[in-house]
Parts: C-alpha cells; sequence; structure tokens
C-alpha cells in the first residue's frame, strides 16, 4: 500500500505501540504491569454519568452546533472565569474530540509550511509529529544546565523570524515538572512582545501537589482573550480520569476558533459532551480526591525509586508521571524498555520519544501495588545487589544476565 510522504514522514507514537503490545500480552494470559499509560483507576465521577444517561434516556443524540453544545460550552465559559479570571464568550470557545485534537486543530490553523514551533524539552510525544504533518518545522529547546526547567536564554537563542508559536505544558508531561511564576511571566512577556503564539496545554492543570499551583500564563498579559496571544486547550481526561469520554477544548481569539470549525471536524459525540458538562458542573471534590490518590501514588513511586541502583529521579510536581534518568546502564532508552518488558513484564515509555534519551517515563497513574511490584521487577532486572530470584505471577524465574 503506497502512502504520501508527509505520512512517511510521521512516527508511529511508542505509547500507543507499547499499550498494544502490553495489551496482546495480557491476552494472552502475562502478568504484565503497565507503568507506561497515563490513565487513573478512578470510577467516573457520577454527574458525568447521570448527565450521559439523561441524553440516552432522552434518545435526543442528534448533531450539536460543530463548535460544542452550548450549555457545555457555557460550563467551560465559567471553568474560565473560575480558574483564569478570564471572561469567554461563546465564540472564544471550541470543543474538539479530545485535547490532542485541540492541539492539532491549533497547529493546522496558525502554522504555515516551514514556519517552527518551539518545543521545550521533555515535551510530549505527539507534538513534534503534529507539527510536521501542517508541514511545520518543530524546534526542540533543551535546557542547557540538563534540567527539566526551561528557560529564556536558551528560548530566545533557538527563536528565528520563522518561530510561529511555542508549545507551553505545565505541569510537563513527561517530567512531572511545574514550571515557575518567573518563567511563566517572562515568556508569556516575551510572545506578546514578538508577536509569537503561546499555547498553554494546561490538561494536567489540577493535578498537581504540594499545595502548589499552576498559575496561569493569563495572569501575566493585560490583553483579553480576543487580543492575547495566549491559547489555552484544556479537558476532562485527567481532572476527572474520564479518558474515554475524548472531550477537550480550545480557549482562543474568535477568529482562530471560526477557523477551527471551517473544516475540520463535526461535532464530538453528543454522550461524551453532556458527561464532560455533568462533570464541570457537578461536585468538584472528585478532582480533589483524584489528585490527592495520585499525590500518595506518586511519594510511593518516589520511596520505590529510592532503592534502585543507578537511577536519578527527579521528584514530579504533579501529572501522573516522573522521568528517572536511566543512562548508567548503557542502554538507549528503546532498548531498555523493550529489555524491561520482555524479562520483568514491565511496561514502560523510552525517555527518546520526549527528547531525553537515557531516560524512561513511569506513570503512577494506576494502583499502589502495581507501582510497587513493577519497580521490584525493575529492581531485579538491572540491580546487581538485588535477588536473583523472582516470582512473576506464578513462575519463578531467575536472573541470568547479570
Amino acid at each position: 500500500m503506497a502512502v504520501c510522504q508527509l505520512a512517511k514522514m510521521i512516527q508511529e507514537s511508542p505509547t500507543l505501540r507499547l499499550n498494544e503490545q502490553a495489551r496482546i500480552l495480557r491476552a494472552q494470559g502475562e502478568p504484565v504491569i503497565h507503568l507506561g499509560i497515563g490513565e487513573p483507576k478512578n470510577k467516573t465521577p457520577i454527574s458525568a454519568i447521570l448527565s450521559a444517561a439523561a441524553r440516552l434516556n432522552a434518545g435526543d443524540i442528534k448533531y450539536t452546533p460543530t463548535d460544542g453544545m452550548p450549555s457545555l460550552k457555557k460550563a467551560i465559559i465559567q471553568y474560565t472565569e473560575q480558574n483564569y479570571n478570564r471572561l469567554a464568550g461563546l465564540e472564544n470557545i471550541i470543543v474538539s474530540t479530545g485535547a490532542k485534537q485541540s492541539l492539532y486543530n491549533i497547529l493546522f490553523t496558525i502554522v504555515s509550511p516551514q514556519e517552527e514551533v518551539l518545543l521545550l524539552a521533555p515535551y510530549w510525544v505527539s507534538y513534534p509529529e503534529m507539527i510536521k504533518m501542517v508541514s511545520g518545522v518543530p524546534v526542540v529547546v533543551a535546557p542547557e544546565d540538563g534540567s527539566f526547567h526551561p528557560n529564556m536564554r536558551d528560548i530566545e537563542k533557538a527563536a528565528s523570524s520563522r518561530t510561529r508559536a511555542i508549545i507551553l505544558n505545565s505541569p510537563n508531561n513527561p517530567s512531572g515538572v511545574l514550571y515557575s511564576e518567573d518563567f511563566i511571566a517572562e515568556i508569556v512577556k516575551y510572545c506578546e512582545k514578538k508577536g509569537i503564539y503561546l499555547i498553554c496545554d494546561d490538561i494536567y492543570q489540577k493535578l498537581i501537589f504540594d499545595d502548589k499551583i499552576a498559575v496561569p500564563a493569563y495572569n501575566y498579559t493585560t490583553e483579553d482573550i480576543e487580543s492575547s496571544h495566549l491559547i489555552v486547550v484544556n479537558g476532562v481526561s485527567k481532572m476527572y480520569g474520564m479518558t474515554g469520554f475524548r472531550i477537550g477544548w480550545v480557549v482562543g481569539p474568535r477568529e482562530l476558533v471560526k477557523v477551527m470549525q471551517a473544516q475540520m471536524t463535526s461535532n464530538p459525540p453528543v454522550v461524551s459532551q453532556a458527561a464532560a458538562e455533568g462533570a464541570l458542573l457537578g461536585d468538584q471534590s472528585v478532582v480533589e480526591s483524584l489528585r490527592l490518590t495520585i499525590q500518595n501514588n506518586r511519594d510511593v513511586m518516589m520511596n520505590e525509586l529510592i532503592g534502585l541502583n543507578g537511577v536519578q529521579v527527579t521528584k514530579p510536581d504533579g501529572t501522573f508521571y516522573c522521568l528517572p534518568d536511566f543512562r548508567s546502564f548503557q542502554m538507549t532508552s528503546t532498548e531498555l524498555s523493550n529489555f524491561l518488558l520482555e524479562k520483568a513484564l514491565v511496561c514502560t515509555v523510552p525517555g527518546s520519544a520526549f527528547g531525553m534519551e537515557g531516560y524512561l517515563r513511569l506513570s503512577y497513574a494506576g494502583s499502589v501495588k502495581d507501582i510497587k511490584d513493577g519497580i521490584e521487577r525493575l529492581k531485579w532486572v538491572l540491580d546487581p545487589e538485588s535477588s536473583d530470584d523472582i516470582y512473576i505471577g506464578n513462575r519463578k524465574l531467575t536472573r541470568d544476565w547479570l
């Protein structure tokens, strides 16, 4: 089968590939532990279920406006006012089938062929490929100090006359690092001065630990939504754990929103929109409950990793992930990830996909038992000081490669 040249350039998502490998192994009865996926174990909020059920019971499952149900958009307006201190109009919002589609639609709308988009490493795996899909050029900005926190010196050095946008994801997937208020203020000022769009991927905005707060970029501009160069992406997948409903949204200037709905999408599923509306308008204690659960899981993961010789890790401020440094094991991150899946049936994501070769992304979104058992298996595979024997499922395995 022949595919176009652009399609040949697009790399497969390693997270989706590993998810599929893990699914196949589990279907074969293998006791796989998945430390790769960003999906919590919580139940869908009851307010979301009841709202979706009401739509189903009414049998009113038809087209909605392309940019989303007005009632859902009003709920997003309320959320935006409460969390960003900005009053959006209906014309400033478009609902999409997940935040991922929102990001692609933004890039398609604002990026012309060969224009550049700056990516702050480490970055989410899909950013560079989506930029390529709209014929743009991803430009990776890696901090020279080796940290996970970007700085303006590196950004200004990487920017050019062809820079169209910067994608800002804080707290960050995959590192879990929350960017400082000073940095957010600097990058907003820089983008407004240069006329560069700042795309704020705020999907983990509510999943922050240790009493820290994700200060919105809107705090550092005097412009309103219509005049600003800020574009905000959010959704229900992470803060409510509603990954399967696939509802995200964009808040931005109305001309941008107008183009995004022109030919790129029809309305997202009505039942999913109703569920998202129910979640946004329902009891918000479910968000805090999920946050506390994930923070506890983070603490468990950090305690377990302390005992893994040869690994360094930065403590996450938020999200479902950490990005430990495995470079001491003298393997590429892909080789190491495949090795761990083969020997220990533990699924991880190679750091190379995030612009961080030699690192692995580990998720603590699952159960405490999976975290503990998963890291125990990693120790068995990698640490010469651990026991040579381990039980994985009902099988006793003996290590013979160290």
